[in-house]
């Protein structure tokens, strides 16, 4: 086994042997959420045979893709630059949609849609938001944690967001946003807790909770598909914000079956008596994890127009 030697940042405590975790100083100017990584190495089986053709990230909900949806949320939050990680199997698919999508040159486009006069379609064409971005490779299939350390030298020290490409809320103000707006109050790792009837909570990440306040609760452990009585009736939505913190813990889990795991990541966290929040969001959570959800999320936003065709 490769031993990995803590960063500077891991220091030894001098009144034990005990590692600890300590703040760089510049987190006391922390302002805002400032980058989002996002995960989309995954093949996206549960789409086969549509994700052959076309990756799940770019399925549409009503007009737009998923994927525009998550950075616009981001963008919304205040987020300046993403990080997106890739698998050897994306990299054309990244190339030819994603660097295409938000980065690729629009001129011929545009000047067709200007002759035909298709203001609408401009419009639409206009809303695909230009954004900085990195990519970095998670060449083996290690693991969300192992995804998220891939990340790391491009955080420099600064909280982050990890939005994953199942998800995306409707509302007035959406998960990213609600989630920084409870951080700049905390500078602690938050998670996103959405209210579900407890007899669908066996197929999600179920928080035992203590709550703490208006709208906020404190994490106690994280009970992965519980069978029998869930230990609260929150579901965690992928979207999270961390501090540096989470990379010591990343980095001090023990794989499982070959995976390095967010959430053992989280409990070693808890484990340490650190401070873990969730924040129960407002809004409707659109999960697009398999097709009959994707489904269901699609006829949601698509319905108002829907009306319209009968």
């Amino acid at each position: 086994m490769v031993r990995i030697n803590p960063p500077p940042l891991f220091k030894k405590n001098n009144l034990s042997k005990k590692e600890v975790f300590q703040l760089p100083k510049s987190s006391k100017k922390w302002c805002g959420v400032k980058k989002a990584v996002i995960p989309i190495a995954g093949l996206g089986t549960r789409f086969l045979p549509l994700s052959k053709t076309i990756p799940k990230e770019f399925l549409p909900l009503d007009s737009k893709p998923v994927i525009h949806y998550i950075v616009e949320e981001a963008l919304e939050a205040g987020v300046k630059e993403f990080v997106f990680v890739i698998s050897p199997e994306k990299k054309e698919v990244f190339k030819n949609y994603i660097l295409k999508y938000f980065q690729g040159e629009k001129k011929e486009l545009t000047k067709i849609l200007k002759e035909r006069s298709k203001k609408e379609a401009l419009e639409a064409l206009k809303g695909i938001p230009k954004i900085k971005f990195h990519s970095i490779l998670q060449k083996k299939q290690k693991g969300d944690g192992d995804a998220i350390l891939k990340a790391e030298k491009f955080l420099k020290n600064e909280p982050f967001l990890v939005l994953f490409g199942d998800d995306v809320s409707y509302g007035k103000e959406k998960f990213p946003s609600q989630l920084v707006a409870a951080f700049e109050k905390n500078k602690k790792t938050f998670l996103c807790l959405y209210k579900l009837p407890k007899e669908k909570l066996s197929a999600y990440g179920v928080p035992r909770v203590k709550k703490i306040g208006k709208g906020l609760y404190k994490i106690a452990d994280v009970i992965e598909k519980p069978k029998g009585n869930p230990p609260s009736n929150f579901a965690l939505v992928g979207n999270y914000i961390f501090t540096p913190e989470i990379f010591f813990y990343l980095k001090k889990i023990k794989p499982k079956n070959g995976e390095i795991l967010l959430v053992e990541a989280i409990k070693k966290e808890i484990e340490d008596k650190k401070d873990v929040f969730g924040l129960p969001v407002r809004g409707k959570w659109l999960e697009c994890g398999d097709k009959e959800k994707w489904m269901k999320s699609f006829l949601f936003l698509a319905s108002p127009r829907s009306k319209n065709f009968w």
